[in-house]
């Protein structure tokens, strides 16, 4: 891949099919930082018809447990989390339309399905360079489940935020015969 593409959030559905495994990118705008506990209340605020703290049309959701912030910065270290953890919650909230995620290391067959059923992507960014990370997130702030600490939900402003497309809408895989989704023919 040549150049590095700019996605601003929300992202629309047609602006996500055209992106491909591989890709380099830089977010800016809103991205949402969730993880486990806060993935579960989100999809039992789905089921249950209670209202979200965020609209999940187009949204970006950031696998991520920031440490608090130093004195002069928005953040913490912002480094991100496993995905695999967040599998059994992803097509769910995808299916509601998140457009993307991104974290670590592979996602499930289930997964990629839905990003591929949905028109979403997984984007991975580079783990063990929070604190490097972080420098791209010019503002956080808690919209939900503060109770969980570092697992609340944090709408935070990024700006230039990089990332790859590990798993793409088209069934694509920067994993190669081990992303293949059965069928499509794509890694």
């Amino acid at each position: 891949m040549s150049q590095t593409r700019t996605l601003e959030s929300p992202l629309t559905e047609a602006e996500v099919r055209s992106l491909r495994a591989g890709e380099r990118v830089v977010l800016r705008g809103v991205v949402y930082a969730a993880r486990d506990m806060a993935h579960k209340r989100l999809c039992e605020a789905l089921d249950s018809g209670d209202g979200l703290p965020f609209e999940l049309e187009g949204a970006i959701i950031y696998y991520v447990g920031p440490t608090p912030a130093r004195p002069g910065r928005v953040i913490g270290a912002a480094g991100p989390t496993t995905s695999a953890r967040m599998d059994a919650f992803s097509p769910r909230l995808t299916a509601a339309g998140v457009r993307a995620t991104m974290g670590k290391g592979y996602r499930s067959v289930e997964v990629r399905e839905a990003l591929r059923r949905y028109g979403a992507v997984h984007l991975s960014t580079v783990g063990g360079a929070g604190a490097l990370l972080s420098r791209h997130i010019t503002g956080a702030e808690v919209v939900a489940y503060e109770e969980l600490g570092t697992e609340a939900v944090r709408r935070l402003r990024v700006v230039d935020f990089p990332a790859v497309v590990a798993y793409d809408a088209a069934g694509g895989s920067v994993y190669g015969e081990g992303g293949l989704i059965e069928g499509s023919g794509k890694t």
